[in-house]
């Protein structure tokens, strides 16, 4: 027998996504064995709509045009950061869900990551600005001209950060989970 021919690596994409309430990025990329390159990005303006209801349902649509269109294998998204603001925050997680259930309706397998993970992927530094995430993705993607809003730079971040990371979530210590987290974190759990 002659030489093991060699299999041309799989192909898949990585939906990435920033959520948002006014502006939610999203970023596709193309993974081609270990190389990876990009597909598109950019935003979902969502300031015209009047009403919280009516951005979910335009994310909803939108995220879901961009699923039937690329087809991706599977979606990563950004976990939203504890802020002060309970309504925004309240706001946002219900972004993320709506697009989440986007990418459920179709089954694919989504992922969260950390704001703090995703800026560590790509740049090495968990508390890199948005203009550092950026410019590490201009060099790494090969894209020629940063936009104005990053939000679609930090959707790519997102999508890299999954492929760096396999779809393996991350955590410290040898369990995962609220037992893990509150002995890791006893600064943060505040007494009933």
């Amino acid at each position: 027998m002659g030489k093991e021919e060699k299999k041309a690596p799989k192909e898949k994409i990585i939906l990435g996504i920033d959520p948002g309430t006014n502006i939610m990025g999203y970023g596709l990329i193309l993974i081609e064995g270990k190389k990876y390159s990009l597909l598109q990005f950019g935003v979902i303006h969502l300031k015209k709509y009047n009403t919280h209801e009516l951005k979910l349902k335009k994310i909803f649509e939108r995220v879901t045009g961009i699923i039937d269109e690329f087809n991706p294998d599977s979606v990563a998204l950004e976990a939203p950061f504890y802020g002060e603001n309970i309504q925004s925050m309240l706001k946002l997680g219900r972004a993320q869900g709506v697009a989440m259930a986007a990418a459920l309706a179709r089954e694919i397998p989504i992922t969260e990551y950390s704001p703090k993970k995703v800026k560590q992927s790509v740049t090495g530094n968990g508390n890199a600005s948005k203009e550092q995430v950026a410019e590490m993705l201009k060099t790494l993607l090969n894209i020629k001209e940063l936009p104005k809003l990053l939000d679609g730079t930090d959707a790519l971040a997102v999508a890299l950060c999954h492929h760096f990371h396999d779809g393996r979530i991350q955590s410290r210590g040898r369990t995962a989970g609220w037992k893990s987290f509150l002995e890791e974190n006893p600064d943060r759990v505040k007494g009933l």
